[in-house]
């Protein structure tokens, strides 16, 4: 399960990478790398991304993510 989360979040940083180029530069990253957003590839990638989000959202209701071990911080001198 943990490399599924990894390959989760990575694709949404690839997502939020590409939004953020075309957002400022209006520039496709993905779509240059795959030669175009209408390629197969490309609308792989694309729906890879999508799918990524829509799992990353479970994120937020998972506990382990916000619960902090005081007492390793602790032990940390901290």
């Amino acid at each position: 399960m943990r490399i599924i989360k990894f390959f989760i979040l990575l694709f949404i940083i690839v997502g939020a990478i590409n939004w953020g180029l075309w957002g400022i530069f209006q520039y496709d990253l993905v779509a240059d790398i795959f030669g175009g957003n209408t390629t197969a590839l490309a609308r792989l990638v694309y729906s890879i991304v999508g799918i990524s989000g829509v799992l990353g959202i479970s994120f937020f209701f998972v506990p382990e993510i916000y619960r902090c071990n005081y007492k390793k911080i602790k032990k940390g001198g901290e």
